[in-house]
């Protein structure tokens, strides 16, 4: 079964920096659009950023831009998300997916082919 799994997650301090990683099984990593979300408990979860797969354009939320780099080891089946100046509204559950159409939306929830589990990022102030 094909999965993707989140890892790189911790607590840092409000202007601190993490590098999220996600890494595919075989067949996982989309040969279309790769994507950032995350979710905080009570909310519902909100597109962070998406790197078309091929042509290496990136799509990001406004909350985010200038902060964060969405970017990929294609040959290792590898998505990464650099975060830096992290602010405490970055606080939430982070998971990678693979798209199947709409890279540019970044917002979209829809056309979702597979889900990681997510890893915990916890900024404090």
């Amino acid at each position: 079964v094909q999965r993707l799994e989140e890892s790189g997650g911790g607590s840092v301090q409000a202007g601190g920096s993490l590098k999220l990683s996600c890494t595919a099984s075989q067949g996982a990593y989309s040969t279309y659009c790769m994507a950032w979300f995350r979710q905080v408990p009570g909310k519902k979860r909100e597109g962070v950023a998406r790197i078309y797969v091929n042509v290496r354009s990136t799509y990001y939320a406004d909350s985010v831009k200038g902060r964060f780099t969405i970017s990929q080891n294609y040959a290792a089946n590898t998505l990464y998300l650099q975060m830096n100046n992290l602010k405490q509204e970055d606080t939430g559950m982070y998971y990678c997916a693979s798209v199947d159409t709409g890279c540019d939306r970044v917002h979209d929830l829809e056309n979702v082919e597979l889900w990681g589990q997510g890893t915990q990022v916890t900024v404090s102030p």
